[in-house]
Order: C-alpha cells, then structure tokens, then sequence
C-alpha cells in the first residue's frame, strides 16, 4: 500500500494503521522502507538521518524493548503531514514492564514515504498485571 499525499481522513488513518502493523512486526528492515532514504527523525533526544541510522536506532531499541506491542491512533492531519498518539508495553532484561506514551508528528514527501518524524515519548512503569495492549488485538485503546 503506498498512500500519497494529499490525505484524508480515511486515507489518514489507513497511514497510520499501515504504520502501527510494520511497527509491531519489530522488524527494522520492514519499517525503514516507509521512510526516505534521507529521512530526519527526532526520536526523543535522538536525532536521527537516512535509512542506516534508522534500522540500526530501531534494531537497538528491539534488542532491549521485549514483547514489544504498540498502537497507535490518529490525531490530526493535512495535506501531507499526520499527527499520530500512541501507547506501547514492553519489558526491560529485568522483567520490568513499561507503557510508554507519545505524540509523533509526521511529515510526507511526494511519493508517500516518511521524510521527517518527530516523535515526543515517555515511559512509565507497569506492573505486567496492569497491561491493556493485548498483542492479538488490533483495536486502538485509550490514551490517558
């Protein structure tokens, strides 16, 4: 599914469902080609460039976010940007679970591929019996 520029609604929220399921596959590879090749990411206070510095930034954070399941649900869009907010769970090397919540603005280019996201992220400590991202769901939950 390549979904270009100029968005609506739907085709907004197809963007961002398209966006959460690579995500969850956790496969940095599959992720980065939604992405230009020469793609600005702000990624908490990362900052990140092109296709390289993405898979290697996302198979890092894979390495160490166990179980990892994100959702994602959309807040606003234009003509080639979306603005998206999302929960993912995940577990430390520990056993620790976190939720960790966040805004991330989206930028297009022409051909519908990524070239700039901004991501603002904070985690918060669960314990694993307060988990509500269940892996086999695909429905969207609430952002606190």
């Amino acid at each position: 599914m390549n979904l270009v520029p100029p968005f609506d609604a739907d085709t907004a929220r197809q963007k961002v469902r398209a966006a959460q399921d690579a995500w969850n596959t956790r496969d940095p590879l599959l992720v980065a080609r939604a992405y230009t090749p020469d793609s600005v990411w702000r990624n908490r206070s990362e900052f990140i460039r092109g296709t390289g510095e993405i898979v290697a930034f996302l198979t890092a954070k894979w390495e160490r976010e166990h179980r990892y399941v994100l959702r994602k649900s959309l807040w606003a869009f234009g003509d080639d940007r979306i603005a998206v907010r999302f929960q993912y769970e995940w577990h430390d090397d520990d056993g620790q679970w976190w939720r960790s919540y966040g805004n991330e603005n989206w930028e297009f280019a022409p051909s519908g591929l990524m070239a700039r996201r901004e991501a603002s992220i904070n985690d918060v400590r669960i314990a694993e019996s307060e988990r509500r991202v269940d892996p086999l769901s695909t429905h969207e939950i609430p952002t606190e």
